[in-house]
């Protein structure tokens, strides 16, 4: 049997020359996200394996393989947010939506630190979080045709030509999210970056298994997304905010 069982064809680059699709941020917890990361973590968190990062302590390591129903008690439609931020709009859709489970996923951990302390103080027994590179997860941890929904707000633009490659919109990647999707299933994408709006449509677009469900940008009235604080400040700047929602058709 294959090393990788659930490894897609367009995955394989990736164990030969990582290219990150996100800065790595540095920030102090407050005293409450790290009450929340000390006291919840082992109810509420997931640290992904990573075979390309040295782990220093054992608090630090990697958790076993990823097991759903395991981490949220339950087996439920999963909805997996890469870059969950300090998690206001993770907790606000999981609150909305209790029959499916949220899995936020970031690399910063006093934004993860923030989710399970509001998932806590609201009660939320549908959300947990995952530590480190979300293309890992969804590579080697989560099987195809899993996933209820993906969601993408606001990630990274790197505005930079030459660091265009870092973004994580990109066919591969594409290919590998519509693959974890079950048919049916949704990929939900968000960004103030007009150009990078336009790259994501491109590329949502020419992928063979998606369809756009709003044959273009989506009305924001449409997509139930809650406002952030991050795109408060978008729009207070004047950036125009993009949604994109493509489906997926088949497998």
């Amino acid at each position: 049997p294959p090393e990788h069982p659930h490894e897609h064809p367009h995955e394989r680059h990736a164990r030969h020359g990582l290219i990150r699709t996100f800065h790595p941020r540095r920030g102090r917890a407050s005293t409450t996200q790290t009450d929340a990361l000390t006291r919840l973590w082992p109810r509420y968190g997931y640290t992904i394996p990573d075979p390309h990062h040295d782990y220093e302590t054992p608090e630090a390591a990697p958790d076993a393989a990823f097991d759903r129903e395991v981490l949220f008690g339950r087996r439920a439609p999963l909805v997996l947010e890469i870059g969950c931020g300090m998690g206001e709009a993770t907790a606000e859709m999981a609150a909305a939506d209790p029959d499916r489970d949220y899995l936020g996923a970031d690399v910063h951990t006093p934004g993860l630190g923030n989710l399970i302390a509001l998932a806590e103080a609201r009660g939320l027994t549908n959300v947990r979080v995952a530590r480190g590179d979300v293309l890992f997860l969804l590579r080697d941890g989560i099987a195809s045709g899993s996933l209820a929904a993906v969601h993408i707000f606001f990630p990274d633009p790197w505005p930079k030509a030459k660091h265009h490659k870092r973004r994580i919109i990109q066919p591969d990647t594409v290919a590998l999210i519509r693959d974890r999707l079950r048919v049916g299933g949704v990929v939900h994408c968000a960004t103030d970056w007009a150009e990078y709006a336009e790259q994501m449509l491109e590329v949502l677009r020419a992928d063979p298994g998606l369809r756009d469900r709003y044959a273009g940008y989506a009305p924001r009235e449409a997509v139930g997304r809650p406002l952030t604080g991050y795109e408060r400040r978008g729009l207070r700047d004047g950036r125009p905010i993009a949604d994109l929602v493509f489906e997926k058709t088949g497998g």
